[in-house]
């Protein structure tokens, strides 16, 4: 444990210090003449419904805020090495061309990208040929098949997948012993995945999927045309007569019917999956090896808590700002060998450095078991190993996967 506290504690001066003892570091000529590191933002407007609940904020910053908080503490360690970062804010309208957009960007010479976009945006982006000498990264997108069918050289995957979270869910629930679920699913495109990726999991560890049902997504005012007396005998209704069962597990990304599914079950039985018990990258509880830290810092530039998706694109951008501090350069080829590299390896406030998968080039990392106010547990499990490290036994591993970026 104390191996991994010390990649968080006191990151900034930790970086700092060691590259002041790289080779070369006392006057490299690029530092001294002043490197520019320009990082592009682009995401795309949208309409989101409203939040369910009254006490979820309406963000309209959402992963935006993460990368303005990763420049500004990338611009810390850049300022004793003349590295000077900036962030270009490419938000383009709803009813806009966003590859349209990205090509204008690589046309005056925008070469590193965070994307906050959807999959199939993704590869839309990924496979524009200007691209190809550029390096995107994906803050976003679960997509398993952009890690396992749909792989590109120039992107890398910040963001954890699906399987990676159905994985870590799958793993507490085999060491709680809790071996039988009762699947409810949503009817929508994002439901199916996670659905399918939960599946995966009871296979992958001998979990035991007694029964499936979905819920039909019906559009409503969300708030307005359900109420508690509603719902009290919906879910009920939905849950009744099921297949015994440890935990029901629900898998509504769309966030249609999930949260309304804890306390109101037919059975008396623990919630996990999208709602109740969930597999998330970051969560606002969460205090360990250097959490605390992490979160007081985003609260106090950013006015608010840390996201899910926040973290991902502050993730991102300090990925970037790590290989160019270690490699003094901003060149796309020089920055993906040395994030591919055994070298790389950052501090991300989850217990131990992360890296990136060179077949698919998604990142490792643990993945948070968060109830709504406090962390439950973190994923991998104790005893689940792997021969190479245990963060590989979340998602797709290499001999499972099509992709071979090597």
């Amino acid at each position: 444990m104390a191996a991994r506290f010390r990649l968080e504690w006191l990151y900034g001066l930790a970086t700092v210090v060691a590259i002041s003892g790289l080779p070369g570091a006392a006057a490299p000529a690029a530092a001294q003449e002043g490197l520019p590191v320009s990082i592009t933002y682009i995401t795309q407007e949208e309409d989101k419904p409203r939040p369910l609940s009254l006490v979820d904020p309406v963000l309209t910053d959402e992963g935006l805020a993460g990368a303005r908080q990763a420049i500004g503490e990338n611009q810390t360690t850049g300022q004793f090495l003349k590295h000077d970062y900036t962030l270009n804010e490419l938000i383009v309208p709803q009813d806009g061309d966003l590859v349209a957009a990205f090509k204008e960007a690589l046309a005056t010479g925008e070469t590193l990208f965070v994307a906050d976009v959807y999959g199939d945006q993704l590869l839309a982006l990924a496979d524009v040929p200007e691209a190809e000498g550029a390096l995107i990264f994906n803050s976003r997108a679960p997509d398993d098949e952009l890690r396992t069918e749909e792989c590109r050289a120039n992107t890398f995957h910040i963001f954890p997948s699906r399987a990676m979270k159905a994985d870590a869910l799958a793993q507490y629930l085999v060491w709680k012993q809790w071996f039988d679920w009762f699947l409810i699913h949503g009817t929508l495109e994002a439901d199916l995945a996670f659905a399918a990726a939960l599946e995966r999991a009871a296979q992958k560890f001998n979990g035991n999927i007694v029964e499936k049902r979905a819920y039909e997504y019906t559009p409503t005012a969300r708030r307005t045309d359900t109420g508690h007396v509603q719902i009290q005998r919906q879910i009920p209704i939905l849950t009744q007569d099921a297949e015994d069962h440890d935990v029901v597990m629900v898998a509504d990304e769309s966030d249609v019917f999930g949260e309304y599914v804890p306390f109101r079950t037919w059975d008396p039985r623990p919630v996990v999956g999208t709602a109740g018990l969930v597999p998330i990258a970051w969560h606002r509880a969460h205090e360990q090896w250097g959490g605390t830290q992490m979160q007081n810092r985003f609260e106090q530039g950013q006015g608010r808590w840390m996201t899910e998706r926040d973290y991902a694109a502050w993730l991102a951008v300090r990925s970037i700002g790590e290989a160019v501090t270690r490699t003094n350069s901003n060149e796309p080829p020089k920055l993906r060998e040395y994030l591919r590299s055994p070298q790389f390896e950052i501090g991300a406030f989850k217990g131990e450095g992360l890296t990136f998968r060179t077949w698919n080039q998604q990142m490792r990392q643990p993945i948070l078991l968060a109830a709504p106010r406090t962390l439950v547990s973190v994923s991998p499990q104790e005893g689940f190993l792997h021969q190479r490290t245990p963060l590989d036994s979340l998602g797709f591993d290499e001999p499972e996967s099509n992709c071979r970026l090597e």
